[in-house]
């Protein structure tokens, strides 16, 4: 009867983990271009990852030749809490460097922040849910 009853556990805390509402695709926020890009959030493993899904140049004109397409941006990251998630990494295109990060989730805002020598210097964004 045990296996049984962990087998239906694993069952379920796999379906909850599929429905987290930071899965899907987020707008980032123009860089210093105008420039932006479509993230996409998923689970991989028992963390959250994020690749670069599409990228558009200040016009909102598809960059089909962007370098980082399909690029991973964010991973490890790990739920901390309702809508936060913690102890990952993002990469950030714009000045190739890697960042300890965070998320914090709210309707369909996500906040983005990534900060390097041990919290000193942070950078943070604010993404939207892609249409």
């Amino acid at each position: 009867m045990k296996p049984i009853i962990f087998a239906l556990s694993l069952c379920i805390a796999a379906t909850a983990a599929s429905a987290e509402p930071v899965h899907g695709t987020w707008k980032t926020e123009p860089g210093d271009s105008g420039g932006y890009l479509h993230v996409t959030l998923n689970a991989c493993g028992p963390a959250l990852c994020g690749t670069i899904a599409k990228a558009f140049d200040a016009s909102g004109a598809p960059s089909k030749g962007y370098a980082h397409l399909g690029k991973k941006m964010i991973w490890d990251m790990r739920a901390t809490g309702t809508g936060s998630y913690g102890n990952g990494k993002i990469w950030a295109p714009d000045k190739d460097k890697t960042y300890a990060s965070k998320l914090s989730l709210k309707g369909n805002v996500l906040t983005v922040k990534g900060c390097v020598a041990g919290g000193l210097i942070c950078r943070s964004q604010t993404w939207r849910r892609a249409p």
